[in-house]
């Protein structure tokens, strides 16, 4: 089952974080290094939607959900700036969803990354 609330809060905490790591580097060399950051956001994103996860499963769904979400959002605002071409908005959204999927995963799974309610 999907929590939605933490749904959103990880989905839109993920989606600042990339819009701003865009914006920077529509400006500076942080452009180098979009495909990383991008992807590490989309994994932390997918990390605390984990954290409140009632199951694996759902941990994965949710996480994958949270970080393709925002990668998208922040990829369609990068083309749209001119700064990536088209077709990173559909691979760039795949491989953010994964990572949200395994930050997902982690968080449900690791000690100590479980929120306690």
């Amino acid at each position: 089952m999907i929590e939605t609330r933490q749904l959103w809060i990880a989905t839109a905490l993920g989606t600042v974080l990339q819009l701003a790591m865009v914006v920077a580097g529509h400006f500076a060399a942080v452009s180098l290094y979009f495909a990383v950051g991008g992807m590490a956001i989309s994994a932390v994103a997918g990390l605390l939607y984990g954290r409140s996860a009632a199951g694996i499963a759902g941990a994965a769904v949710g996480g994958a959900i949270a970080g393709g979400v925002c990668a998208l959002i922040g990829i369609a605002v990068s083309c749209a700036l001119g700064d990536v071409a088209a077709m990173v908005l559909l691979f760039g959204t795949l491989a953010s969803a994964v990572t949200g999927l395994i930050g997902g995963v982690v968080g449900r799974i690791v000690p100590g990354a479980r929120a306690t309610a």
